[in-house]
């Protein structure tokens, strides 16, 4: 299952029923946080996200409404005791930024503070285990400025249990079997691993692309998503204000959705001069479907 938690979806500054940017993104057993605003770690207690699960943290620029919580949340970890290292992902300059801080108030982790710093302006693998990648995607924003995509791979093939126990395979070679392996009866019949399980689940992904303006080259990257998280500053008449903030309009983030053929697309990255979302969704669905608008708190499962 992909579970996305939108921590906080607004852009500049927080108020006092929104937050700035920040999502927690659980896919086969990681728990990645995109972004860490201001007020991040009073959202992942009020969203009961364990502190301890989160071990990777991407950062897509320095602007502050997108990583000015970092520094809070590492020095939680340290009151908490942890001892697991932490990996933080962003632009070059995040680790001095980080570590000039820590320098001057006297603290040091007692965990490993790994800083891995960006800088390509072509996409690049991050982060890979046997389960998950993650690569970046270039954004077009005032400086520089990434996505990120997490794919899942595709997982191990079902057992058709029935069929197993059709040709009386014992149980002790079921696990050979999802492992993709043939097998060989008694009476020296082999029957082939495909008659014995089902096709795996097909791989979920999600692209999560944070401030900039419309920019279709993202589109290769982000191509066939399940999910698509883009930022939707704006509506369509302050067009002249997303152009000159290079920010992107609902109408935007719904062309590069429908260009990428993703799956579903989610809006967020709200200005904070809207009481009203809806316009955001009626506007995104004149391009495509399905939208969903994000806020604070709001929990998305596939």
């Amino acid at each position: 299952m992909l579970k996305i938690t939108i921590l906080g979806c607004y852009a500049a500054t927080p108020r006092t029923f929104s937050n700035p940017t920040s999502q927690v993104v659980e896919l086969k057993n990681h728990v990645f946080l995109l972004d860490c605003a201001e007020g991040t770690q009073v959202q992942l207690r009020r969203n009961k996200v364990k502190f301890s699960k989160i071990e990777h943290i991407f950062i897509s620029h320095l602007h502050g409404d997108h990583f000015f919580g970092l520094i809070g949340l590492i020095s939680t970890f340290m009151l908490l005791g942890r001892t697991a290292p932490l990996h933080v992902y962003g632009p070059v300059g995040i680790k001095e930024i980080i570590l000039l801080q820590l320098k001057h108030s006297g603290a040091w982790t007692p965990y490993e503070l790994h800083f891995h710093e960006l800088s390509s302006k072509t996409p690049e693998l991050i982060f890979e285990d046997e389960k998950v990648t993650v690569h970046t995607v270039p954004l077009n924003h005032r400086i520089y400025t990434n996505g990120f995509v997490i794919r899942e791979k595709v997982g191990l093939r079902k057992l058709n249990i029935g069929a197993a126990e059709r040709y009386g395979i014992p149980k002790l070679y079921y696990r050979n079997i999802v492992l993709g392996k043939d097998i060989l009866l008694e009476d020296g019949r082999t029957v082939s691993n495909l008659d014995l399980t089902f096709e795996a689940d097909p791989p979920k992904s999600y692209a999560y692309c944070s401030d900039t303006a419309y920019h279709e080259p993202v589109c290769d990257a982000i191509s066939g998503v399940t999910v698509l998280y883009h930022e939707a500053t704006f509506l369509e008449a302050e067009r002249e204000v997303a152009t000159r903030t290079m920010h992107s309009t609902a109408q935007d983030a719904a062309r590069i959705a429908k260009k990428a053929n993703v799956g579903t697309l989610i809006l967020g990255h709200y200005s904070t001069r809207y009481d009203d979302l809806t316009a955001f969704e009626n506007e995104a669905k004149q391009f495509f479907s399905p939208v969903w608008l994000a806020d604070d708190g709001r929990i998305f499962e596939f």
